[in-house]
């Protein structure tokens, strides 16, 4: 077992809270073929980053504002195969009130969206695609995110599926436990600790101080 003291959680979403894989898969594809673009080259790169950024690096000859409302628009109509992840609901109802918020590459319009479709509660704090200038792997997303939560980034623990956002999350000084949803154990060792499903993870209360225990039991 692996323990971290944290004061707040923070969440990615698609393949943390709700798995969307497969529907990003089919989106992302649909496009790509549809303007030229090699599909693998898309999905080697679109898990964890904001639309805009995929299609700047892939596609910097498309306008890119009005791409990213086609393709999340596109994301959000498709619910085929959407659903919550294992444990997501109950682990989230161990947590206060106001002590975790989601942090998602994806725009508020399609966050809203997936939280719906898994009938989870909207956290107070949601820090979408919207909300910043840079994505992951670039820090700015998790530090919003602990800023508006009014908590230090050291006293953070982030929640994720990809790569970019193991980094995102080890460039705020923040610890980070993968899920392996969407990448093998592999690609994600760079976490401080990685588990196969939510239901690994318990959270306690830290006693007096108003930290919270995390608990990681392995499979």
């Amino acid at each position: 077992m692996e323990q971290f003291r944290c004061s707040a959680i923070l969440f990615d979403l698609d393949g943390v809270l709700v798995d969307s894989t497969r529907s990003v898969d089919r989106q992302w594809r649909k496009w790509a073929v549809a303007n030229g673009v090699d599909p693998e080259q898309i999905m080697e790169i679109a898990h964890g980053r904001r639309t805009i950024e995929v299609i700047q690096i892939l596609a910097p000859h498309i306008d890119p504002v009005v791409e990213v409302q086609r393709i999340e628009r596109m994301e959000a109509e498709d619910q085929e195969g959407v659903t919550v992840m294992p444990g997501a609901a109950d682990l989230l109802a161990t947590i206060p009130d106001g002590r975790w918020c989601v942090v998602t590459s994806g725009t508020r319009y399609l966050a809203l969206a997936r939280l719906k479709i898994g009938d989870l509660p909207v956290p107070e704090i949601l820090v979408s695609a919207d909300d910043v200038k840079e994505g992951k792997p670039h820090p700015e997303p998790y530090l919003l995110g602990a800023r508006l939560m009014g908590v230090d980034p050291k006293e953070c623990l982030v929640i994720e599926d990809a790569p970019a956002g193991l980094r995102a999350a080890h460039a705020a000084k923040m610890k980070a436990v993968a899920l392996t949803s969407t990448y093998q154990a592999q690609e994600l060792a760079q976490a401080d600790a990685i588990v196969q499903s939510l239901g690994q993870i318990h959270i306690g209360s830290g006693g007096h101080d108003a930290t919270m225990v995390v608990d990681i039991f392995a499979s």
